[in-house]
């Protein structure tokens, strides 16, 4: 049997994050594979992008503008406080530009377009099992559960991974406690993109992506429990 692109990035995910599991939660090497996080970050984005089939001009626009918009919220951050809150990087996730980690930019492309691929596949699960004549939503509708669900969706993976870059020394916030302005700035960022990524002209389908969400979701969850 032929594997798919989508199974061997699945597999090569779960690897990864399992072993990244195992090996900060317990074993000797914790600092060894916090280390190596830029690592597991830049590969995740490179699979995403590798098993998308449906890869055009419009597909790379919108990995441009995530970034950029990405890492200009971030900029404002970091230098003013403005958007997210007071707080600063650390030098976990490697290279900056203009204190903030390139990879930055790159992850906000990786959740944003996660968290559409899994409103889209809900929606259409829901279509399928429940019937078409009983969930039928009109064009719409349908548009903004994606984009807003979709929101509250990289919210809250947002929300689970919070406490533990800040454990393992991604970033610092100024205070002990994590911002409520911080979730509400994640909100209308991830608002914005998704209204943008529903406007740019490409098959918005991976199912590669919903399983990078649920498994990078687990992982922190796993992480936020025991670390």
């Amino acid at each position: 049997m032929k594997l798919e692109k989508q199974h061997i990035a699945t597999f090569l995910a779960i690897l990864f994050h399992v072993s990244g599991l195992v090996g900060i939660l317990f074993t000797p090497y914790q600092n060894w594979f916090i280390q190596h996080t830029p690592l597991n970050l830049g590969l995740m984005a490179l699979l995403l992008v590798w098993s998308h089939k449906h890869r055009n001009i419009w597909f790379y626009l919108f990995l441009l503008t995530a970034f950029l918009v990405g890492m200009g919220t971030e900029m404002i951050g970091v230098h003013t406080g403005r958007l997210f809150g007071t707080y600063q990087y650390g030098t976990v996730l490697g290279p900056k530009f203009n204190e903030v980690p390139v990879l930055i930019g790159l992850n906000w492309f990786v959740v944003i377009f996660c968290s559409a691929a899994v409103m889209q596949q809900m929606l259409g699960w829901f279509g399928n099992k429940i019937g078409k004549d009983v969930f039928d939503l009109p064009p719409r509708i349908a548009a903004l559960s994606m984009v807003i669900d979709g929101a509250l969706l990289a919210t809250f993976f947002d929300w689970l991974m919070e406490p533990v870059a800040v454990k393992l020394g991604f970033w610092q916030w100024s205070g002990q406690d994590i911002p409520l302005y911080n979730y509400a700035c994640w909100f209308l960022v991830s608002l914005a993109l998704l209204v943008l990524l529903r406007w740019f002209r490409f098959n918005k389908t991976n199912h590669f992506a919903v399983h990078l969400f649920i498994i990078q979701a687990l992982f922190f969850l796993a992480l936020r429990t025991f670390l």
